[in-house]
């Protein structure tokens, strides 16, 4: 009898032991917030860019990181979402576009913020990037993006080309003036489709725009990329070619970047920040250089010839 409750006391200890290192080994060093505005191919890749960096330098260093990741879905919930990481006081907040960004410099001015899938961060923020806040952009030259439509669409004088974007973007906004004068001063007609509801708007506006239009253009907009397949569909059906500033399905052609890549490198500022060797104020906002893709398929279908290069 002694010597069965002596194991049994002895199984007891032990398990208490394996549960008490267990609660130890669970313990993380440092906890992110990732705000990802919506689910799109861009955005996603970035996130796993910037998860599978971040893990990465961290495990060289023997430290650990969890991830809190929300996907709003609404620019009007970032906010929310911002502030309860707040709340939680995490060591650091990824911010995966432009209202994901803005909510988190709004929300904070202690905690680390790094955005990605960001366009432009000087206009965002007036010319005043706040001293907490740096990260990556996606921003690609719009004048080798307007020659590249020119050139693989031999656009001419007197052509119209639609651009296609949400009007509650301001960085759409800016990418839309940009592109405008450059095809203008070609003597190409510009003209703008825009919306503010995705849901209730943008299919009959695409129809618009591909009835009226040559080609489309669609900027680094989050709401149009959120639901492409709309544009994608009624602009292959009227044999419209679309360019867009991303990479995507729906475009026969793009001069974009790689946004795994993108949030790859912005995983890797974070590591920097966590394991206290900079802070945000210490580095430059990072641009990638583009790649020129083709979409073959798309290509045969419009008609459109793909160089040998």
């Amino acid at each position: 009898m002694k010597k069965l409750l002596s194991l049994m006391l002895a199984l007891v200890l032990c398990a208490g032991a394996c549960l008490a290192f267990s609660a130890c080994s669970s313990e993380v060093d440092y906890t992110v917030g990732i705000c990802q505005l919506a689910e799109h191919e861009s955005l996603d890749k970035a996130t796993k860019g910037f998860q599978d960096a971040l893990e990465a330098e961290l495990e060289k260093a023997g430290k650990t990181v969890e991830f809190d990741l929300q996907v709003p879905g609404d620019p009007n919930l970032c906010s929310t979402i911002i502030n309860a990481f707040t709340a939680k006081n995490v060591d650091l907040i990824m911010a995966n576009a432009t209202p994901s960004l803005t909510a988190a410099a709004e929300a904070t001015s202690t905690i680390p913020v790094l955005g990605t899938s960001v366009t432009d961060y000087e206009s965002t923020f007036k010319n005043n990037i706040p001293a907490n806040v740096s990260g990556t952009s996606d921003a690609v030259a719009f004048d080798k993006q307007a020659q590249m439509m020119i050139d693989t669409l031999d656009l001419k004088a007197g052509d119209l080309v639609g651009v296609i974007y949400c009007s509650n973007e301001s960085n759409s906004l800016i990418q839309y003036e940009a592109v405008k004068a450059l095809f203008e001063a070609k003597s190409i007609t510009v003209k703008p489709f825009t919306f503010s509801d995705a849901a209730t708007e943008l299919q009959a506006l695409v129809n618009s725009a591909a009835s009226e239009c040559k080609a489309i253009y669609v900027p680094s907009d989050n709401t149009v990329a959120d639901n492409d397949t709309i544009v994608g569909t009624i602009c292959s059906e009227k044999k419209v070619p679309v360019f867009t500033s991303y990479a995507s399905s729906i475009c026969y052609a793009s001069l974009a970047i790689d946004y795994y890549q993108l949030g790859y490198e912005t995983g890797k500022m974070a590591a920097e920040i966590l394991l206290g060797k900079k802070t945000p104020a210490d580095i430059d906002i990072m641009t990638l250089q583009p790649s020129t893709v083709y979409n073959k398929e798309l290509c045969e279908q419009l008609g459109i010839e793909v160089p040998e290069n």
